[in-house]
């Protein structure tokens, strides 16, 4: 709910920023002493909030290091769903990813001090799970998305190999990106770098992938 023409209440603002806190303290922890060695009972003391606080904003402790509002299932097919009229879907990602990549957007790891954070990430095998989980779901949505939008029959393998491929894509670009961040690379170079590899990308995906399920506004 907002007030004045459409500005942040006061109530939601409070809410954002401790939600906000309480993720960062909680990164803090984990960074620094690995995710299965921290508690949520510690994340709410070292936050000064209580645990039920912590629990009212995330639902599970893997939510503090992979938020669902920035690591959605639905991350491919909502990027579709809004696409340009007569944009192919996956034109649609490459140009996102792309828009992404030049705002340094955390969602791809192109921020300061995400090295540690990766390498956090890679020693938890429960984050690793999510993390293999939520590609499989990102691919899903994106399929059963496009195959709505196209009438494609049920057993139509092209939405879903199509969504596959859109997949990979997203796969290709996050792996470079921690490779480099592994190896020290600041942002802007790893940045440069995942713009070289999309234009590669693209240049490898096939016409029929290119140009399918264009939007209708």
């Amino acid at each position: 709910m907002t007030v004045d023409g459409g500005r942040e209440g006061l109530r939601e603002r409070k809410k954002r920023r401790t939600r906000a806190h309480i993720s960062a303290v909680a990164t803090g922890l984990f960074v620094e002493r690995g995710f299965d060695q921290v508690t949520i009972a510690e994340i709410a003391e070292a936050a000064d909030v209580s645990v039920n606080t912590v629990y009212n904003y995330f639902q599970a402790k893997e939510d503090l290091a992979l938020p669902p509002d920035e690591a959605s299932p639905r991350r491919y097919a909502d990027i579709v769903a809004a696409r340009r009229s007569g944009e192919p879907a996956a034109r649609a990602v490459l140009r996102r990813l792309r828009e992404e990549v030049g705002r340094r957007d955390r969602r791809l790891g192109l921020t300061e001090g995400f090295g540690r954070f990766h390498e956090m990430l890679l020693a938890a095998p429960t984050l690793t799970a999510r993390l293999e989980n939520l590609a499989r779901e990102m691919v899903d949505a994106l399929a059963d998305l496009l195959a709505a939008e196209t009438g494609a029959a049920p057993d139509d393998p092209l939405p879903r190999l199509v969504a596959a491929q859109i997949g990979w894509v997203h796969e290709q670009v996050l792996m470079d990106i921690g490779r480099r961040t592994a190896a020290g690379e600041p942002p802007d170079a790893i940045a440069e770098a995942a713009l070289r590899l999309l234009d590669v990308i693209e240049s490898l995906l096939g016409e029929r992938v290119l140009t399918y399920a264009p939007g209708k506004g």
